[in-house]
């Protein structure tokens, strides 16, 4: 990891490490993949104000997020399948994110369950809900997370229909993967990822596991996740969802301001401004064109996040500026655990640090408090 300079650098390397199906599922957007690549560049317009002759040789990252400090305004995001980048990914990543003082959030969709992480690190981490059909198994993994002592349930509520990502239907991902002729070359040629997997608890979703009735093996498991997304998804389920967890409710997925207004009616603690990464609503615009109306709205009731595009420390900067309380970090981070696994998402965090310290000292800037509009353009 010595000569990882960047973000790129850590994909690049997780390209040549993880089996092609994974590293795709990682990289991909839906349909024409235009939203997922106007996260990424509206960022890259925003232009920073330089400043000089102001002493910034003590900088200070450190903010809350939820009212827990927090050593960086990043948290980790929810990321599905994330130990098929790299053997019990999860649990890595959640101690790397620990271990630098940010949180993590744990997938329902991950390969490693809410009990393996919580049973392998020292402290609470977040954990992401999907609402399914199956409300009695929603209430179970809610009831799971609160005995894991998960300190934010992040409710996603984007995903009532599942947006087509091409590249996923082409590779035939599955999990574990489909032995067609394409994937067993990907795995061939991916020999060290394969011997780590040999160690791995799990090969399969682990929350999941064993909760599904009628379940004899992956296929079926996958047949019953994929009828289980649901249409009628709407916010009389926020509020039931309210009702049974017991903690600090985020809710994730927001682009429009009246659903942000209504979020925060619902009693979330926090927002997410997030398009899922431009996985779902191709066409939706990126999410950092719509956060300043959206803290405009609700900054000063509830808590915003930015998600969406995210690759580097003045990425990071640029949503403060415009009133993000923080930032979730997803590709930028996967890429390192597919990269190095533990050591892969410290990087990973270490170079966001970097990045915004930097940022922070040419700006004029020192502490996450002074960011705002005075450092932009």
């Amino acid at each position: 990891m010595k000569n990882m300079t960047c973000i790129e650098d850590l994909r690049q390397a997780a390209r040549r490490r993880v089996p092609k199906p994974f590293f795709d599922y990682v990289e991909a957007g839906a349909y024409s993949e235009q939203t997922l690549r106007a996260n990424s560049a509206d960022l890259g317009r925003i232009t920073f104000r330089q400043r000089v002759l102001v002493d910034v040789s003590q900088r200070d990252t450190g903010t809350t997020i939820l009212g827990e400090k927090a050593s960086l305004p990043i948290a980790l995001a929810p990321i599905g399948i994330g130990g098929m980048q790299w053997a019990d990914g999860e649990i890595l990543a959640c101690r790397a994110a620990q271990a630098a003082g940010v949180p993590y959030t744990l997938a329902t969709m991950s390969i490693c369950s809410i009990e393996d992480v919580a049973q392998a690190v020292e402290k609470p981490f977040w954990f992401q809900l999907y609402v399914m059909k199956d409300r009695g198994f929603v209430r179970s993994l809610v009831e799971r997370a609160a005995a894991a002592r998960c300190s934010a349930l992040v409710l996603t509520v984007d995903l009532q229909v599942l947006g087509q990502r091409h590249v996923d239907v082409k590779n035939g991902l599955s999990v574990p993967p489909s032995l067609n002729a394409r994937n067993l070359l990907a795995l061939a040629t991916k020999p060290a990822w394969a011997w780590r997997m040999l160690t791995a608890k799990r090969w399969t979703f682990g929350n999941l596991a064993g909760h599904v009735k009628g379940e004899q093996g992956v296929k079926e498991l996958a047949d019953w996740v994929s009828h289980q997304f649901d249409p009628t998804l709407n916010w009389n389920d926020v509020e039931w969802i309210r009702s049974i967890w017991p903690g600090k409710l985020i809710i994730k997925g927001i682009l429009d301001v009246d659903d942000a207004r209504t979020a925060s009616n619902a009693g979330a603690t926090a927002i997410v401004v997030s398009n899922h990464g431009g996985r779902q609503l191709d066409g939706a615009p990126s999410t950092i064109s719509v956060l300043p109306k959206i803290v405009e709205a609700v900054g000063s009731e509830t808590e915003v996040l930015f998600d969406g595009g995210v690759r580097s420390g003045q990425d990071v900067m640029r949503a403060l500026a415009l009133g993000a309380r923080g930032c979730l970090v997803g590709r930028a981070y996967i890429y390192g655990l597919g990269a190095g696994g533990e050591a892969g998402v410290a990087t990973a965090i270490e170079i966001l640090r970097k990045e915004l310290s930097v940022t922070m000292a040419l700006t004029g800037t020192r502490s996450i408090d002074e960011v705002g509009e005075r450092v932009l353009n």
